[in-house]
């Protein structure tokens, strides 16, 4: 019993893989998740305008896609919006009782404008507008309730009321129908209903959508599939997916530009089907929906199909060149190699070698014995070799051999010239594979070189090349038996580097790493850099350096942003470099193991972490865009943000000075990235470096006029036209022009005043300086005459000191005189004593006539007063009370002689003198301490 289960479980289990695997390869799917975009999770209608920016009438409002950025603007009454048709440059949305239309203001933000407020009184209580269409200048809005048909160019409104609720209506190329429950379907015509058809089949089925064809009309109903409507008649339209849209509930519906269809379901995806009914496509959330409900579907310009979904917005580039198989279940995992041979391809994982046929949807099989990590897959003469985690495989019919198992295996490479022979790298080394007897079996171990090898390359001289990610680079000599390693050189430049790799293309070994690409020149065995496959690595644009050799001959590569190829040019030696913009966000491919195959002569399967995508080379072609400027921003320091225009030059103040302008290319493709180019001329002198940032953020700009320019690229192709913005940031009003000529005029009236209070003052200096220099002339004259004064004075002391000099000598010589004569008139009288000669007695009275001391005085009084004028006058007035021989005392005194020096003058005694200059004192009454002689000299 229990292996009865076992083997029931098992065929559950391989059931259950079988179905997970099944190998559809799909579209390119880009979800977008209410987190992303903003608003609410359900999205009701879609449309897009002129522009190609995308709307979706979304629970919060209405919602806008500009391919850069999302914009959300709330209905009017904060209600759901559940319906919205772009018609000319106008949004018609309709919501909970109210519908209107949405205009482009100048700062390219949407204003609302209601219709339904000129009806208000018409509006049916707790009405809701569920659809929009358009027909020539007439605008229909559909309710549950009612149909309003408004004309856009008269503004007039006209109302068709069925008896029953409206299920849905549908606009045909030139007639609009629509279904009225238990009525039937109904076509308007001038303004009003006509029943079309009230068969049973209308009545008991609700039409999703309504189309034309040659024939007639085609209904998609919402359980019973398709139906024709041909003369009154309805026939069923098979398709190969009836049954499961009959369990799934359609709900929505759009015809493709193919002519065939797109059919959104409740429960189970949506379906792709061609015109015929034939089956292309069948998308769920298990192969790559963010939900299984699709409640809108919109064919925009560029063929990409968007489903508006019950949880978020998907886009599927339905004529996107790339293919994309993705694994959910994880039973596939990450692939790291693949290979087509003898028509099935094979896929290598971690999980093990998967195989299918190709071009086909048959389920991945697994092939027994491979579980775990498969690291390569390499076809010799017909021989499929796996290199696993565990050795290495020979797979034949869907069974593994092993054939060597000491080691895992990296990968393979032929000895030239023995198609017997095969190297594979291992971990620890490089062994040999020898055909013996038309099998391949292990030879031996590579002694001397025990590294591992994931990449190595042989030459034709048998030496070998081998990149180990953190030794660098090694170089050794094989021996004729190929068992030995002989002449191991490590090479000291270039160095080791994560994700390096080495790879022979074109008889040149290459080797790749993060400083570049290097060639090996043969000559001396140095790597030297070449600069043409380097260069796409320039600007940080490294990611990998996996290098990968096609069966065409490419060289392929892989960087931040692109992958490239190389071809070699038909008529020269030089690379033909091309680039396919597919960044590595989005390969999702594991970095250093990136893995590309070529399938056909332009098909390629590329490996990811969750499958597989294949991509159409030929196929890589990109019309041209137009790149716009979608919103300008400004804001003074730490305030909000402010929209401005930007149809018309902008014009800010100078605190307004930090400037966010946001521009986009409408390009909605997943592994498209455009690349924008920016300069703003009057700040900038060059174009900035390529980049897939949507927006330009200038911060603190000086006043002055600017023009902004922004350019795209999408791969080799680039938008017809630079889009471009000017504004200007005004200068401050203390420096605009205004202001400067103020500023200069009373810079000229400051000027004037200066240079006359200067003038004025530099004149009052001058004068000044005249009466100053009047002064010092003045002065210097006074100075000059005080000199000559002086120098008069000084004469003039001169003069009386020599008059002094002489009135002193002729006193002296009186006094020489008068002491000669006393002795002579003493010697006589002794004599004359002696002897009574009368001429001795005569001859003593004529010396006593000649030392009369009367004369004397008078002589010398004579002689004082011509020396020194008025001084016995101003004695005799300030002392009235002096004798003339006080006066004599005090000229004698003036002319500072002794006592013993003036006795003789005075013909008296020493003792006499010093009698007379005691009473002298007393009558000028002088003090104690001060000194006679003193005072009469300060006269």
């Amino acid at each position: 019993m229990n292996s009865i289960l076992q083997k029931a479980l098992l065929t559950v289990l391989v059931f259950i893989s079988s179905l997970l695997c099944i190998a559809q390869e799909l579209p390119p799917i880009v979800k977008y998740s209410s987190s992303i975009y903003n608003a609410g999770n359900q999205n009701w209608m879609i449309s897009q305008d002129k522009n190609q920016f995308i709307f979706f009438a979304n629970n919060e409002g209405l919602l806008e896609f500009n391919g850069s950025n999302w914009n959300l603007y709330p209905s009017p009454n904060e209600t759901i919006i559940r319906s919205v048709k772009v018609v000319g440059d106008k949004i018609y949305t309709g919501c909970y009782m109210e519908f209107g239309y949405w205009s482009r203001e100048a700062n390219n933000q949407l204003k609302y404008h209601s219709l339904s407020n000129i009806i208000k009184n018409k509006i049916v209580d707790d009405e809701q507008f569920w659809n929009i269409l358009n027909h020539e200048q007439w605008i229909i809005f559909q309710s549950l309730n009612q149909i309003y048909i408004y004309d856009s160019k008269t503004g007039k409104f006209t109302i068709i009321t069925p008896k029953n609720n409206v299920l849905k209506a549908f606009q045909t190329n030139n007639s609009i129908y629509f279904q009225v429950a238990n009525e039937g379907l109904f076509e308007i015509e001038n303004g009003k209903s006509k029943l079309i058809s009230g068969s049973a089949l209308i009545l008991n089925n609700k039409i999703v959508e309504v189309f034309s064809n040659d024939e007639g009309l085609l209904f998609q109903t919402q359980s019973n599939g398709f139906f024709k409507y041909v003369n009154g008649i309805f026939t069923p339209f098979k398709t190969e997916v009836d049954s499961q849209l009959i369990s799934s509930s359609v709900y929505s519906a759009q015809q493709l530009s193919d002519k065939g269809f797109a059919i959104g379901t409740v429960s189970n995806g949506i379906f792709i089907i061609t015109a015929e009914g034939k089956l292309k496509y069948h998308i769920t959330q298990n192969k790559g929906l963010s939900n299984n409900t699709a409640l809108s579907l919109f064919e925009d310009i560029d063929k990409n199909l968007w489903l508006g979904l019950d949880n978020g917005i998907n886009c599927i580039n339905l004529l996107s060149p790339v293919k994309s198989f993705s694994d959910d279940t994880g039973i596939l995992g990450t692939v790291y190699t693949s290979l087509l041979h003898n028509n099935f391809i094979y896929i290598g994982t971690n999980q093990g070698l998967f195989f299918k046929k190709f071009n086909s949807d048959d389920s991945f099989q697994f092939i027994n014995g491979t579980k775990g990590q498969v690291w390569s897959i390499f076809e010799q003469n017909g021989t499929l070799f796996c290199g696993h985690d565990s050795g290495t495989f020979i797979i034949n019919n869907g069974i593994a051999n092993s054939i060597f198992s000491a080691s895992g295996t990296w990968k393979f490479e032929v000895v030239p010239g023995r198609n017997d022979l095969l190297l594979q790298g291992n971990y620890y080394g490089i062994s040999v594979l020898q055909k013996t007897n038309n099998q391949w079996k292990f030879k031996n171990k590579i002694s001397g070189f025990d590294y591992s090898s994931k990449y190595f390359e042989i030459t034709n001289s048998y030496e070998v090349y081998v990149s180990h990610e953190y030794k660098g680079v090694f170089r050794f000599q094989l021996n004729k038996e190929f068992n030995k390693a002989d002449k191991l050189y490590t090479y000291k430049s270039p160095t080791k580097g994560k994700n390096a790799c080495l790879k022979k293309f074109n008889g040149k070994i290459y080797y790749s790493l993060k400083d570049g690409i290097f060639q090996l020149n043969e000559k001396n065995k140095i790597f030297q850099k070449d600069s043409v496959l380097s260069s796409v690595f320039q600007n940080d644009e490294f990611t990998s350096g996996k290098m990968i050799v096609d069966k065409s001959n490419k060289l392929w590569l892989f960087s931040k942003n692109y992958i490239y190829y190389f071809t070699l040019s038909k008529l020269s030696n030089q690379l033909k470099e091309n680039s396919i913009p597919i960044p590595a966000s989005l390969r999702n491919s594991m970095l250093g193991y990136e893995n590309i195959t070529q399938l056909s002569n332009s098909i390629y399967l590329i490996g990811t972490t969750d499958g597989y995508y294949t991509i159409n080379i030929n196929d890589l072609i990109f019309k041209n865009y137009s790149v716009s400027v979608t919103n300008i921003t400004i804001n003074k320091l730490d305030e909000k943000l402010i929209n401005c225009s930007v149809k018309e030059s902008g014009e800010f103040k100078y605190d307004e000075n930090n400037i966010i302008i946001n521009y986009t290319v409408p390009e909605y493709n997943k592994y498209i990235n455009a690349e924008f180019q920016y300069i703003l001329e009057g700040l900038q002198k060059d174009w900035t470096e390529w980049s897939a940032k949507t927006s330009a953020n200038f911060k603190n700009l000086p006043p002055g006029k600017y023009v902004f320019k922004v350019r795209a690229k999408i791969a080799n192709s680039k938008p017809e036209n630079i889009a471009s913005y000017s504004f200007v940031i005004l200068k401050p009003w203390y420096a605009t022009n205004f202001a400067i000529l103020f500023y200069f005029v009373l810079g000229i009236i400051l000027a004037m005043y200066i240079h006359k209070t200067y003038k004025k003052y530099y004149q009052a200096k001058e004068q000044k300086l005249i009466e100053e220099n009047n002064l010092l002339l003045e002065i210097a004259a006074l100075e000059s005459e005080q000199q000559l004064m002086k120098l008069k004075n000084e004469q003039l002391s001169n003069d009386v000191n020599n008059k002094n000099k002489e009135l002193a000598v002729s006193t002296m010589s009186l006094i020489k005189k008068n002491e000669l004569l006393s002795l002579i008139k003493e010697d006589l009288k002794k004599t004359a004593e002696e002897n009574t000669n009368k001429s001795i007695k005569s001859v003593i009275t004529t010396i006593n006539k000649n030392i009369s001391n009367e004369d004397t005085w008078n002589v010398f009084k004579e002689a004082f007063d011509n020396a020194d004028k008025d001084f016995l006058k101003k004695v005799k007035q300030l002392h009235p009370s002096l004798t003339p021989n006080d006066l004599r005392l005090c000229a004698y005194l003036r002319l500072n002689l002794s006592s013993k020096e003036i006795a003789p003058l005075l013909n008296i005694s020493v003792r006499s003198v010093e009698i007379k200059r005691y009473r002298l004192r007393k009558k000028m009454d002088l003090p104690h301490e001060q000194g006679l002689v003193e005072y009469i000299l300060a006269f």
